[in-house]
């Protein structure tokens, strides 16, 4: 648990929650392996500790299972490296 959760969720955290939950139909976005497909958490598509805000664009509607196991392993999309074939 962080700590930002230390004193529990917010009103206006669960509202978004909610809202996001809604905009994804509760189907789970991620779907890694063990997936359920039955979204209840909302997750932050870039981490908060990464600079990411709760704006619904970057929230997604996930399964539990999803969730934690993406955790913390933020991974942007790799830089370019260039392929010679000569």
């Amino acid at each position: 648990m962080s700590k930002a959760w230390g004193n529990g969720s917010t009103r206006a955290w669960r509202q978004l929650r909610a809202w996001v939950l809604a905009r994804d139909n509760h189907q789970c976005q991620i779907r890694l392996p063990g997936c359920t497909g039955h979204a209840n958490h909302a997750d932050h598509i870039v981490p908060k500790s990464k600079g990411g805000t709760d704006h619904p664009g970057n929230l997604r509607a996930s399964c539990a299972a999803c969730n934690i196991a993406r955790g913390a392993t933020y991974d942007p999309d790799p830089p370019c490296r260039p392929i010679t074939r000569w």
